[in-house]
């Protein structure tokens, strides 16, 4: 069955993610119930589950309305620093889920370092095309910030999601693509792709359009936390750092500290 993921917008700059089979939909991350409930209703969807990958609010603020409406399952994290609103099954390294109505097997992937229990889902919608929904572990050109981690553990976890094939699929939580580009260029000057990518995402958000999704070959491309083995990238972290940076966890922490004060 054709499967379609598309993203809709909550809060400021949030993407809710939606998977549609047919006439059924899982949602993710729905921190807002009425997005959700409105485009579900514009196009008679049923929603059959619910996946979150972290605790914070603007990702889980949805969950309780949208269960009293629709009666779903709700999967997440089992090790949360804090409870998942209404959460059925607690999900760990490993795990996958199947949704009823939904012809996808949602796989786990532990990505510790913005929260302590933060996970990824990653699935296929075609013999040949992963996904990815990585939350705030992994942006288009960025990553997330380090609330409960250590840059040692996040550079681990954006490692393995970096690990996936070139032709995923990213579907981030958050539309912070354009800030977080030219924070990059700041880093990589003379990056013919980044430059590239540049141009092409200043025109999608022109006309209103989302960058998202992203594919993994791109975010190698132009991601410097996905890149901090590259030559140019540590030159640029240890200008800004003013120290040799010996290890790659302190090229990562470097450019998260860089990133952070932008």
């Amino acid at each position: 069955m054709n499967t379609e993921i598309y993203p809709i917008s909550a809060f400021n700059d949030n993407y809710i993610w939606i998977v549609q089979q047919g006439t059924n939909a899982v949602v993710v991350d729905p921190g807002q119930a009425a997005p959700v409930i409105s485009d579900l209703e514009s196009k008679n969807l049923n929603l059959k589950g619910i996946l979150i990958t972290h605790h914070h609010d603007d990702h889980t603020g949805g969950v309780q309305e949208l269960v009293a409406r629709y009666d779903v399952p709700v999967y997440g994290p089992a090790f949360e620093t804090r409870p998942i609103p209404c959460l059925n099954e607690g999900l760990t390294e490993g795990d996958s889920v199947r949704i009823e109505g939904i012809d996808a097997e949602f796989q786990v992937l532990e990505v510790p370092g913005h929260t302590m229990g933060h996970i990824a889902y990653t699935t296929l919608i075609s013999s040949d095309q992963p996904v990815l929904f990585c939350g705030d572990t992994l942006f288009s050109c960025g990553c997330g910030r380090i609330f409960e981690g250590d840059s040692r553990l996040m550079l681990q976890s954006v490692d393995k999601l970096g690990e996936m094939p070139h032709n995923t699929l990213v579907c981030c939580a958050h539309e912070y693509t354009l800030s977080n580009i030219d924070w990059a260029l700041a880093v990589e000057p003379d990056n013919s792709e980044l430059q590239k990518w540049s141009h092409r995402a200043r025109d999608l958000r022109a006309q209103n359009l989302p960058t998202l999704p992203t594919t993994m070959a791109q975010e190698q491309a132009t991601n410097p936390f996905l890149r901090v083995r590259e030559p140019s990238v540590i030159k640029a972290a240890q200008s800004y750092a003013g120290t040799e940076l010996g290890e790659d966890a302190a090229v990562f922490a470097a450019l998260r500290e860089w990133k952070n004060n932008a």
